[in-house]
């Protein structure tokens, strides 16, 4: 099979979908959107913009480690914000900061911020996907 779907130890194991899938060939590494969720599906930072940007980080590393990859195989970044305005930018540099220097990773990667009137469940206010690509 071309494609192998996971969800890695370490994250939430939804019903509806899978963390992450990878692609043989290209290895090709596509992360479903990380959220403020810790590895039993608890809530993480409620109300709080900046613990939640950290753990959803921090969750995109742990996928990213689950395929094998690292933050330096990174190709994109799309991050989807609940009702964003120029005044979160501080808050979401605070978060991505904070996972960052955890994990011990340059954070900086071509990203696309999305503004949303909404997620999945209404007291999460950031989620972001990635995409990796593996030699």
């Amino acid at each position: 099979m071309a494609v192998t779907l996971l969800n890695p130890d370490g994250l939430p194991k939804p019903e509806a979908y899978r963390q992450l899938s990878i692609a043989t060939g290209s290895r090709t590494v596509y992360l479903a959107g990380q959220v403020a969720r810790d590895a039993e599906g608890g809530k993480v930072g409620e109300g709080d913009f900046a613990a939640q940007a950290e753990q959803a980080l921090l969750n995109v590393g742990t996928a990213l480690a689950a395929a094998g990859a690292t933050f330096d195989d990174i190709a994109k970044l799309t991050v989807y914000v609940v009702d964003w305005s120029p005044d979160k930018m501080p808050l979401l540099g605070e978060g991505v900061a904070r996972a960052a220097e955890r994990m011990g990773v340059d954070p900086i990667k071509p990203a696309t911020l999305v503004g949303v009137a909404a997620l999945a469940e209404p007291d999460l206010m950031i989620e972001i996907e990635a995409i990796a690509v593996l030699d």
